[in-house]
């Protein structure tokens, strides 16, 4: 306890040696409630990043989420997230099984016969038909419409999080909120090269949907690309900043992609404040 401890204080330091670790707060306060932030992702100090510039109020209840096979490559790199960052692992390479599609299901199996049987033609069936005939007939002519069937109901939060399966990457985050931690995600899934985010992945949509109740949060951070770019392994000092936005939150009947290209475009917008 007492080594992880002078070890955050050891990384702290060092943050603010290398990069100034200005944190600048735009749209919200920094307010100790539940949250997901996230934000772009161009090297793997930005985990670094975030976690140095909240308050220590704020850091000891923010998890960030860090790359299992990354982070666990060597002993003094798991050692670090877990006892010093608290990060939530998430393994890129796991996810649950497919099940075959309806698509999949049509398709017939190769000793399966060439053709259906044909059913008999019974007066119920010519009855069926004759009726089906003419309704279609009466809408052609400007009739009524057959009444369209019912949609089924959205899935409440607690369904879609009880559809999460074990093996998907997002069960450690969903059981990070379930426990009432807040948490720092990057929905590019990996690094980008360029001066905006990649389009964000479903993940930040999912999990606004299943915790309703926890505030999303946009970040940007600036210039840390270049304090450790991708490929290297010795920092650089230079001037960084992170910025918080104000919280989005999914609109009613927002539908996944409109939803993450809005919050793409939050995240874009802290560039040049």
């Amino acid at each position: 306890m007492l080594l992880s401890q002078m070890m955050s204080l050891f990384l702290l330091g060092l943050v603010r040696f290398l990069t100034g670790s200005q944190a600048r707060w735009y749209g919200c306060p920094p307010k100790a409630e539940q949250r997901i932030y996230f934000a772009n992702h161009q090297s793997h100090a930005d985990l670094v990043m975030i976690w140095a510039a909240l308050p220590q109020e704020l850091r000891s209840i923010t998890r960030p989420i860090a790359a299992k096979d990354y982070w666990t490559k060597s002993p003094f790199r798991q050692w670090i997230t877990t006892a010093v960052f608290n990060a939530v692992y998430v393994d890129r390479q796991s996810g649950a099984p497919r099940t075959p599609g309806p698509a999949a299901a049509a398709v017939a199996p190769a000793d399966a016969e060439a053709s259906p049987a044909v059913p008999t033609a019974t007066p119920g069936l010519l009855a069926e038909i004759t009726a089906a005939v003419a309704e279609a007939d009466l809408a052609m002519a400007g009739g009524p419409d057959p009444a369209p069937e019912a949609l089924p109901p959205e899935p409440t939060p607690e369904e879609l999080r009880a559809a999460v399966q074990p093996t998907d990457p997002l069960a450690p985050l969903v059981r990070a909120l379930e426990s009432g931690d807040s948490i720092v995600i990057f929905p590019e899934g990996t690094r980008g090269h360029g001066d905006e985010p990649q389009p964000f992945k479903s993940g930040l949509f999912m999990l606004a949907r299943m915790f309703p109740q926890v505030v999303l949060v946009p970040v940007w951070i600036n210039n840390v690309q270049r304090v450790m770019p991708k490929g290297e392994v010795v920092p650089v000092p230079i001037l960084c900043s992170v910025t918080f936005g104000a919280p989005i939150q999914v609109e009613p009947g927002e539908e996944r992609r409109p939803f993450l290209d809005r919050a793409r475009q939050a995240v874009i917008a802290l560039r040049d404040i």
